[in-house]
């Protein structure tokens, strides 16, 4: 008789509490929410093969968490990437800088509703749209370290151990690291706050941007956008920037006779930020289709900056097929 099945259930059933923290770890290593599924896999996987390795059973989450970050480093190396220079916008106002930051087409949301059912305490600026695009900048080892010691509070010990580095490395990563990520964040978003979700102006906002969309008026509009308001659209190299251009590229898809349709929008939550995720009915449908999802950036009751996904992550928000 032999006690071995009842070891590997627990082993898996021990490893699987970890799942979506290290979801959320894979997520900002890549960027990417369909790749961060694949690495978790992966991750569990290699832990599987390597269980017998694991030498103190109260090591298990740090033990994981380095199975994933040298799984996400595989991976990049294997598939290299860095974010491209922003190509001129599509349309901006004259006299506005460009944002700092360059094109992650690889850029997918993530979903509020999966952090909050694994009950994971996950900080707004640790996990938002400005600081996952910042930190894609690194090389990818830089970017774990970056992880590692300012996002999960690991030492540089812990770190150096993890990453098969000496200390004196991971220092030196870290110092390259944070001017790095600092160049790439909005101006004013320099400092790493402790807020946890939006706040009741941001859903205020949210609401006044939602009411404008659905009653095709541009004047509302206006009054909820920031004059150097500026839109993404990952993976396309498109990009609007200003109050005008931004009214005006989106002033014929709401009234006028190429309008698209009649909208509906749902209020969601994606990286700790506020969203909508837009459904449509053209002329003769009976049914409003998923169309598009925002992420919206608030700073002082204005909306500063929208990135636009497609429906392809509807079903991972848990919204509906149709309306």
């Amino acid at each position: 008789m032999t006690t071995e099945p009842a070891v590997v259930d627990g082993f898996a059933e021990r490893a699987e509490a970890h799942r979506r923290e290290l979801h959320v770890h894979c997520y900002r290593m890549l960027g990417s929410f369909d790749e961060a599924e694949d690495l978790v896999q992966e991750t569990f996987l290699r832990a599987w093969r390597r269980r017998d390795t694991l030498r103190d059973e109260a090591g298990l989450r740090a033990w994981l968490y380095r199975i994933a970050t040298n799984a996400c480093l595989d991976h990049l190396r294997a598939h290299p990437r860095r974010p491209e220079p922003r190509p001129a916008p599509a349309g901006a106002d004259p006299g506005l800088d460009p944002p700092a930051a360059g094109l992650v087409s690889w850029l997918q949301p993530y979903p509020d509703e999966l952090l909050d059912a694994a009950d994971l305490v996950i900080e707004r600026e640790t996990i938002e749209l400005a600081f996952l695009v910042a930190i894609q900048h690194l090389p990818p080892r830089q970017r774990a370290v970056l992880i590692l010691r300012d996002v999960l509070g690991w030492s540089a010990q812990e770190t150096a151990e993890s990453l098969g580095l000496t200390v004196a490395a991971v220092k030196s990563a870290l110092q390259r690291a944070r001017p790095t990520v600092r160049r790439h964040l909005p101006a004013q978003r320099t400092e790493w706050a402790t807020a946890a979700e939006p706040t009741p102006q941001d859903r205020a906002v949210l609401q006044r941007y939602i009411d404008a969309v659905e009653q095709a008026d541009p004047s509302v509009l206006v009054g909820v956008l920031r004059a150097d308001v500026w839109q993404a659209m990952p993976p396309a190299p498109i990009w609007l920037q200003g109050l005008e251009t931004f009214v005006a590229a989106w002033t014929p898809a709401m009234v006028g006779p190429e309008a698209w349709g009649d909208w509906r929008m749902l209020a969601v939550r994606a990286n700790r930020q506020p969203a909508a995720a837009a459904y449509l009915r053209r002329a003769g449908e009976t049914c409003f289709s998923p169309s598009w999802l925002g992420v919206l950036r608030i700073e002082d009751g204005l909306v500063t900056q929208i990135t636009t996904f497609g429906d392809e992550l509807f079903p991972a928000f848990g919204l509906p097929p149709s309306l």
